[in-house]
């Protein structure tokens, strides 16, 4: 191993750099090229149809804000509604992401640490997990991470004041507010510590710098331009309050919490085992713990010189661990739990150059060597089953088996599964009755699967005067077939059924195409 280390350390560290984004965009990449959906993407290419003032209307009802949606949008009319190129946009941003250690992080922190952060960008094991899925996690990590090296860079030439870092930093403060609460919560703590730096400065040379200014420009324009979406933001916080999905369960939530940022294993979605993922986020976490402490058990003015060194590998778990805190706060505040470790994938960004960049700067070359290695094992590992899962043939057998006699004038029926909403989603075109018999009462957001999409309460009366084929989708059984030939008996004829159990998610699908005859 020392000829391998040392060789590699021989060739052009810039060269090595843009290979590894060249391979890990790649790698990234393999799993990605499918158009398999579970509910919560269906749900983001449903808004994707909408326009952007509906996309507006109905996100107030949702539980995230509406810039990713936006987007997706912005695909739409360029591309039409094509799922392959939604999921290319979030292997973009997190490709963007790697390379922003080549042209950003490696300027600012160094060649070690900019190659070191690309590199966990790319092959740290929960980004394969990610990186292909149409939600808004990986647009949320790229606009934090910029907003982040944007506001250092502030923050370290307080001497000046550079116009074009403000209004990058201002911008993609604001995007990253209006993509997701967490990503809100990650700009506002970076937000927060300018003004405390400003603060301070203010005491000590009693007068307003030009750095000052433009923060207080920044921060009321940010302010102003995100109160249009504030009484959205309050709206569904009550909503919150009264009915929400989250729940914290122990010791399961501290472990989710604790390998997430690693593997992102998440409840019952496993893609590494526990012990194996436990093993690996315990020894990558005690060791950047031992190199932060590394060397401050000296004079005084040795851990300042040490405490500075690391200074900015601090700010940055500051703010990630910061996120978890608020949320925390808030769960106590509106008595209901919001903290989710999926969530922290906002601040991603920050994680992997804590990591980064203490590895770079006192890391041990041959502990760096091994734990790369052992990483990109893991992210391999994943990444293998990820690419038999999302191309497995099973996953077309849903939609083929409608597409053989689907029709534009059929109406879709299913009831609180995902497997319907999936469903749904690919056909915007024909009516659908949502049988919301669970009551969630989500009959706003869910606008966002189309005009004809209609949320049904208490029972399925609304079907009295319907004469026609119904296609009924269950992710199991026939409950609402069998509902339905209590209500009208022989009127309705069944066609056709088949049963599917795809390997996209582990999702079920049972399909019955019935004739409604009166």
């Amino acid at each position: 191993m020392n000829n391998v280390i040392n060789k590699i350390e021989n060739i052009d560290i810039k060269k090595i750099h843009i290979a590894v984004i060249i391979i890990g965009i790649i790698f990234l990449c393999v799993p990605v090229f499918h158009t398999s959906l579970w509910f919560d993407e269906a749900y983001s290419v449903g808004m994707s149809n909408r326009n952007f003032i509906d996309i507006w209307d109905i996100g107030k009802n949702d539980v995230h804000p509406v810039f990713y949606y936006w987007c997706l949008h912005i695909l739409n009319l360029i591309f039409g509604n094509n799922i392959l190129i939604y999921r290319l946009f979030s292997a973009m941003c997190i490709s963007i992401l790697g390379i922003l250690g080549f042209t950003h992080v490696r300027k600012d922190f160094g060649e070690k640490t900019g190659l070191l952060f690309s590199f966990f960008v790319y092959f740290l094991p929960v980004n394969s997990v990610y990186s292909g899925e149409i939600r808004m996690y990986t647009l949320a990590a790229l606009l934090v991470s910029v907003t982040a090296i944007y506001a250092y860079r502030i923050y370290k030439e307080n001497t000046k004041c550079n116009i074009k870092n403000w209004i990058i930093f201002a911008i993609f403060s604001l995007a990253s507010a209006y993509t997701h609460y967490y990503a809100l919560m990650s700009i506002g703590l970076i937000n927060l510590f300018l003004l405390i730096t400003y603060i301070k400065e203010y005491i000590k040379d009693k007068k307003l710098t030009k750095n000052m200014k433009a923060f207080l420009i920044s921060a009321v324009s940010q302010v102003l331009l995100y109160i249009p979406w504030v009484l959205a933001l309050l709206k569904q916080i009550g909503q919150v309050s009264n009915n929400f999905w989250i729940g914290i369960h122990f010791p399961g939530s501290f472990i989710e919490f604790f390998t997430f940022p690693f593997t992102g294993n998440l409840e019952e979605t496993h893609y590494v085992s526990i012990p194996i993922a436990l093993a690996y986020s315990a020894m990558i976490v005690a060791y950047v713990i031992y190199l932060y402490v590394k060397g401050n058990k000296s004079n005084k003015e040795k851990i300042k010189n040490n405490n500075e060194e690391v200074k900015p590998a601090k700010l940055a778990i500051q703010v990630f661990l910061g996120i978890a805190l608020a949320a925390c706060i808030m769960s106590l505040i509106i008595w209901r739990p919001i903290i989710y470790a999926r969530y922290m994938y906002c601040a991603i960004g920050l994680f992997i150059f804590f990591i980064a960049f203490l590895l770079a700067k006192r890391g041990n070359k041959y502990v760096n060597t091994a734990i790369c290695i052992i990483s990109v094992i893991i992210a391999g590992y994943i990444n293998i089953n990820l690419a038999i899962q999302n191309y497995d043939s099973s996953n077309n057998g849903p939609i083929d088996f409608m597409e053989e006699d689907m029709s534009k004038d059929d109406l879709i029926l299913f009831e609180n599964e995902g497997s319907g909403f999936v469903i749904a989603v690919h056909y915007p075109n024909n009516k659908v009755y949502f049988y919301d018999h669970n009551n969630w009462y989500v009959d706003a957001a869910y606008q966002a699967f189309g005009n004809d999409f209609t949320t049904v309460h208490d029972n399925l009366d609304i079907l009295n005067n319907y004469k026609g084929r119904i296609w009924i989708v269950n992710a199991t059984g026939n409950r609402l077939l069998e509902n339905l030939q209590d209500m009208y008996g022989n009127d309705i004829e069944v066609i056709k059924q088949g049963q599917f159990s795809v390997e996209y998610k582990k999702y079920q699908y049972s399909i019955t195409l019935v004739d409604k005859v009166n």
